[in-house]
């Protein structure tokens, strides 16, 4: 019974020591994934994409759109931007779990000839940020 018993534990944690994943096999699935099936909804995009640098820890995400590169589109997306970042980490587009494991999501919204409308780089801080999660403690500087 005892036999039974160490060889059941044995492949038990053998078997736990085989499902665990790297950062990089993650990276992998969530492009994967993110390529698959996201879809980003907006009157002007006209599609999305991920692209892995695993060598970076980081992932590159595409919004294309049809608009120009005009500083009028600019302005009033680089305002936006922020909420359509919002949306796509609690879609879990951007995720949590990979930034807290030190990758960085690199998004860029992008014009219909690949010029650069709006771009955000998510990092801890970042994503503390857009999150509200970040440290709220109010900072006090001496008056001199």
């Amino acid at each position: 019974m005892i036999k039974i018993t160490q060889i059941a534990f044995c492949f038990a944690v053998v078997l736990m020591l085989v499902s665990c994943k790297n950062t990089k096999q993650k990276i992998q699935e969530h492009v994967t994934a993110y390529n698959t099936s996201s879809s980003i909804k907006g009157s002007n995009i006209t599609s999305t994409s991920a692209k892995a640098f695993l060598n970076d820890n980081k992932i590159e995400i595409r919004i294309e759109t049809n608009l120009e590169e005009t500083d009028e589109n600019k302005q009033t997306y680089s305002e936006s931007f922020p909420d359509l970042l919002k949306g796509m980490i609690q879609n879990d587009q951007i995720s949590k779990e990979l930034v807290d494991e030190g990758v960085k999501f690199d998004v860029y919204f992008l014009a219909y000839n690949n010029s650069i409308i709006a771009q955000k780089l998510i990092g801890q801080e970042e994503l503390a940020a857009l999150t509200g999660s970040g440290d709220s403690a109010v900072k006090v500087t001496a008056k001199l």
